[in-house]
C-alpha cells in the first residue's frame, strides 16, 4: 500500500510539472512530465486497486 501512495505522490508532482512546463512553453519538458504522469498514475491506481484500499 505504501508503494501505491508513493507512486500517487510522484504522479501528482508530475501533474504540477506539466502545468509549470506548459507555462514556460518547454514542450520537451511537457512531453516528459506527461509521460511520467501517465506511467506513475497508471501504476499507482493499479497498485491501490489490486492491493486494496485500507479499511
Amino acid at each position: 500500500m505504501a508503494l501505491g501512495i508513493t507512486l500517487l505522490f510522484v504522479a501528482i508532482l508530475s501533474l504540477l510539472a506539466v502545468i509549470r512546463e506548459t507555462k514556460r512553453r518547454n514542450f520537451f519538458g511537457v512531453a516528459f512530465a506527461a509521460l511520467s504522469l501517465a506511467v506513475f498514475g497508471w501504476f499507482s491506481v493499479m497498485t491501490i486497486f489490486v492491493s486494496g484500499a485500507p479499511a
